[in-house]
């Protein structure tokens, strides 16, 4: 009997810590680690929201890059740090193609998914100049001429590609860059035919008129292109894009997720977040931690579709 009534006393003071941690949340400051290089796009949302974050939590977040392994290295990090509401993580779309590739250890259960922060869509670029205009275009000539029209791929495999090419039963011939920097450059060169990217990370070459939009792969036109149809407009229903959130390792308290959570909520709404997003032309796309988790586990199944 006096064990349990030990067992009760040590239950109920660990309840009463955690309860007083979570209270007490934060008393230091915080980290959060981007899984990519600084200066990227997923650096520069993680940079933006720990700045409007800080003023609402009253500590500063320090970002700390750990690139590699396309994101691999940075979120397996982040998996492994103590669950203690000090360290986070920026999870992208990575979480859920990664591990079903053998690529990545961690997958999404060992984090639990605090708010999801920007959803972009990806549009289908080619030259000014280019004969096709539009998504029809493309693919007609990329049926005529299987595996010959040449697609600058970001990443490899590209899964924007890969739904394109399995809805519409085509093949591009994909020939791979680093990232958007290497691919947009390929396609103004005529070095390739066509790539996909999200709008921010080709806004200036589309302002410039530099590069034509044949469609954008959302459900509905995007405000950055007004004037740009999506695929499904066009007749192909095809939806893809990326998505950055924010997680912390799984066995954090629920109190301090719901704390986080609220703070980034109130980091999205602030002036300067929103003003930095539309100016980069990314989208603000706050799902909390319900939603989130519901969306990684259907866009985990997706992808599943594309690989295996």
């Amino acid at each position: 009997m006096n064990n349990v009534f030990r067992a009760i006393a040590v239950t109920a003071g660990l309840t009463l810590s955690l309860a007083a941690f979570a209270s007490d949340y934060p008393s230091k400051n915080i980290r959060l680690i981007v899984p990519f290089g600084a200066g990227g796009g997923t650096d520069a949302v993680g940079r933006a929201l720990a700045s409007s974050a800080k003023d609402v939590l009253g500590k500063n977040i320090t970002i700390v890059n750990r690139s590699g392994g396309a994101g691999a290295v940075g979120m397996s990090l982040g998996a492994q740090q103590r669950a203690d509401g000090y360290t986070l993580t920026v999870i992208t779309r990575e979480i859920a193609s990664l591990p079903q590739m053998g690529l990545m250890r961690h997958d999404m259960h060992d984090f639990k998914l605090i708010r999801m922060v920007n959803l972009d869509p990806v549009v289908v670029l080619v030259s000014a100049d280019s004969p096709y205009n539009s998504i029809n275009d493309l693919v007609k000539a990329a049926r005529e001429n299987e595996g010959r029209i040449k697609f600058a791929s970001t990443a490899a495999p590209n899964f924007y590609l890969m739904a394109l090419e399995k809805h519409q039963r085509v093949k591009f011939n994909a020939i791979p860059y680093n990232g958007a920097s290497e691919a947009l450059p390929s396609v103004l060169g005529k070095h390739t035919e066509v790539t996909i990217v999200t709008p921010g990370e080709a806004i200036s070459q589309l302002r410039s008129g530099q590069l034509k939009t044949l469609g954008v792969m959302s459900e509905e036109r995007v405000n950055f292109l007004p004037d740009v149809p999506t695929l499904r407009e066009q007749g192909i229903d095809v939806v893809t894009g990326t998505w950055r959130g924010i997680g912390a390792p799984k066995d954090t308290p629920e109190d301090v997720i719901r704390n986080l959570g609220k703070a980034f909520d109130q980091a999205m709404t602030s002036p300067d977040f929103i003003s930095f997003m539309e100016q980069g032309a990314m989208t603000i796309h706050n799902l909390d931690t319900k939603a989130f988790t519901q969306f990684v586990e259907q866009d985990t199944q997706t992808l599943g579709e594309l690989i295996n």
